[in-house]
């Protein structure tokens, strides 16, 4: 039996039925080790919902990314960011600029 995903119930999750629980639990738990969370059916009817603990100290800020990355929506980058890069605030805009006529512009040259 596959796992299936459940659109209607509460998000994007995994679904499973009591008997794919018990016999891939390992499997499953390792999903929501994984920021997934899988909701357990029996008849298509919900009774349990497998979720990460969300760890005390987290902020309300990490609670929010955790749900988003539950969802499928982002995931999280690997590496570290350069403190530097993200220190600097974005470039202001030219005082003048005539963002129509540029774009004009930009498209004359590209004929």
């Amino acid at each position: 039996m596959a796992l299936q995903e459940n659109y209607g119930y509460n998000s994007l999750m995994k679904k499973a039925t009591i008997s794919e629980t018990k016999n891939r639990l390992s499997a499953l738990i390792d999903l929501v080790r994984h920021g997934e969370t899988v909701l357990i059916v029996d008849r298509d009817r919900p009774v349990a919902r497998l979720e990460p603990v969300v760890v005390p100290e987290a902020t309300e800020a990490d609670g929010r990314l955790q749900r988003l990355e539950r969802a499928g929506i982002l995931r999280r980058g690997k590496g570290e960011a350069e403190p530097e890069i993200l220190k600097k605030s974005p470039p202001r805009p030219c005082s003048g600029g005539d963002i129509l006529q540029a774009l004009l512009e930009e498209r004359e040259e590209a004929r």
